[in-house]
């Protein structure tokens, strides 16, 4: 496995006091793509919308939501200020999610797919509370329910032979961070000890001769 950091010299439009906004990964995904002619797997780690800097995770052309709080100082700010800085960011995140699904459809040389999953959520005020970091057992919905998201595309789920129709009607069902590993795995055919079919998201959905 490769750890590679963005250096904020090779994306100085997109980097400010050694900080990048979340499009250099798109880029670095583009590089990465068409430098490697290997099968790979790539895992972005994105700033995504991570508190209390929420208006540091979004350029100034997306906040469309004001006023925003532009201080990590959320004290500083109204309830409402707070919530349109977040909203600004996930409307980033949105932008940054599409691009790297426009990225995969553009390239020919890999049957590709993309999961997102957030690492936890945020407070935004209810119940009194902000940010996340409350203790599991008593930790509110809003910082334990999360995202995940799928694209697939229809040459990647031809190969695996999964039925999309039957993930649509399965996507509502509940799932967890336990699920990700082993749904990678599923995803890709890996042969594992390790591996749980029961904790693959899409195994279900598989024709019976896929691996």
């Amino acid at each position: 496995m490769t750890t590679k950091a963005l250096s904020p010299e090779d994306y100085a439009s997109l980097c400010q006091d050694g900080r990048c906004l979340d499009e250099a990964l798109v880029q670095a995904l583009t590089m990465q793509i068409s430098s490697t002619p290997t099968d790979q797997v790539i895992v972005l780690h994105q700033l995504g919308n991570h508190g209390p800097s929420y208006y540091q995770r979004y350029p100034a052309d997306y906040e469309r939501f004001v006023p925003a709080c532009t201080t990590a100082d959320l004290a500083k700010c109204s309830r409402d200020a707070i919530t349109n800085s977040y909203d600004n960011a996930i409307l980033y995140t949105d932008t940054v999610l599409n691009q790297v699904i426009e990225t995969l459809k553009r390239q020919d040389d890999y049957a590709a797919a993309m999961i997102y999953l957030s690492d936890h959520g945020e407070s935004l005020g209810e119940k009194g509370l902000y940010l996340h970091g409350i203790p599991y057992a008593i930790a509110p919905d809003e910082q334990t329910h999360v995202p995940m998201v799928w694209w697939l595309s229809s040459t990647f789920s031809q190969q695996q032979g999964l039925d999309t129709d039957c993930l649509h009607q399965i996507s509502d069902k509940a799932a967890s961070h336990d699920n990700l590993f082993h749904s990678v795995l599923g995803l890709l055919g890996v042969s594992s000890t390790v591996y749980q079919q029961e904790q693959d998201i899409s195994q279900t959905c598989r024709q019976p001769n896929s691996s």
